[in-house]
């Protein structure tokens, strides 16, 4: 079994070291190392937020020197139209803005998602007053020594970070609550939510059906867990697109479809038309059972691959509370069960060293 090595000193949490560097700093017209495309993709979910928080430059910097191959954002608006990466519809659980009196007032609640949410709304602040916030670890059982370090930082910002890698880093940006954004965010053009984001990415040169020789030299993945705006997205730009997949209680946001709907073999033929593959909840392709085992995996990837669909299910973290005791507290044993008996293309992961260091240790034994 292969067992990873905890650091007493940083209070259980596994402390990672750069294992394939090009974090930033890449010289114009300098040849780069191509993606790598034959084993199943290590995605770094909001950065290596299992060391750092979430979505902030130090966190997508880490995942690169960890070797991720790709680094993941979900991308929102504010209230002048910018688009910046964070993951909650509030600022409330990953920022200090509850130490900023001067927004008090903005404590609100307002429909998310089919159900009523109270907090500070990302999108009732102008760019400017989000920069002077600083972001914090969602966990309190994270190492929080680099709270307040760093600001949430721009879409833009973060399409800087990977095309400024020393080496050819994809990137995975997520769509997130669009029906939520284009209530909350008004654009003086007219424009949507979506329309935005794929022009941000155009700017920048992205474009390119999956594996084209555009893909492969600026490499993209546009997710989202709202069909429509996938759909809609498909019109304004050719890269490959991932359908995310939410737990089996969770109808979408955009049309109020249940699990079971939108898994069925006849919506999986209709999506594949606009999507290279599916993102699910991880916990609904190997559904667990009451005691925290695993049951027999369902015939989601299966259906999918059929379909030649690719399977890029989500969260991987290290810690125990997140393990199947199958895997008897051994993260490692995890990846190589989603990667050798599920048989997934890629992987979120909170923790991009230790899938990369599973992929170099697997890879040492087969060639060995």
């Amino acid at each position: 079994m292969l067992v990873l090595a905890w650091c007493a000193a940083s209070g259980g949490v596994a402390v990672a070291r750069p294992l394939v560097g090009g974090g930033g700093g890449g010289e114009a017209g300098k040849t780069k190392a191509p993606l790598q495309t034959m084993r199943a993709y290590n995605i770094a979910h909001r950065g290596s937020n299992g060391e750092l928080p979430e979505e902030t430059a130090a966190a997508y910097l880490r995942a690169i020197d960890e070797g991720a191959d790709f680094i993941e954002a979900d991308v929102t608006a504010t209230k002048d139209g910018h688009l910046v990466c964070f993951h909650d519809t509030t600022l409330d659980d990953t920022t200090d803005v509850a130490d900023h009196p001067e927004f008090a007032g903005r404590r609100r609640t307002l429909e998310v998602q089919w159900a009523n949410l109270t907090g500070f709304f990302i999108t009732d602040f102008t760019l400017a007053e989000l920069k002077t916030l600083r972001v914090k670890q969602r966990y309190a059982f994270r190492d929080r020594s680099h709270n307040g370090e760093s600001r949430i930082i721009t879409f833009d910002e973060f399409i800087d970070i990977a095309v400024s890698a020393e080496r050819v880093v994809g990137i995975d940006p997520e769509m997130k609550n669009p029906v939520f954004v284009n209530k909350q965010v008004r654009w003086a053009d007219g424009k949507k939510f979506e329309d935005k984001f794929v022009a941000a990415l155009k700017r920048r040169g992205y474009g390119g059906r999956y594996m084209s020789p555009a893909w492969r030299a600026m490499p993209l993945f546009i997710q989202s867990f709202a069909a429509t705006s996938l759909i809609y997205a498909a019109d304004l730009i050719d890269s490959p697109k991932v359908f995310l997949i939410d737990d089996v209680g969770v109808r979408t946001e955009d049309t109020n479809q249940s699990y079971d709907e939108i898994t069925s073999d006849e919506y999986l033929d209709y999506m594949r038309e606009y999507v290279v593959g599916v993102g699910p909840w991880k916990d609904t392709v190997v559904p667990p059972t009451r005691d925290n085992k695993l049951a027999a995996p369902t015939d989601l990837v299966a259906r999918a691959h059929a379909r030649g669909m690719q399977v890029h299910p989500y969260t991987y973290r290290n810690e125990n509370q997140f393990l199947h005791f199958n895997f008897r507290q051994d993260p490692y044993a995890e990846y190589d069960y989603w990667i050798n008996d599920v048989a997934v293309d890629g992987l979120y992961t909170d923790f991009p060293a230790s899938l990369r260091r599973y992929q170099e240790w697997t890879a040492t034994g087969r060639e060995g």
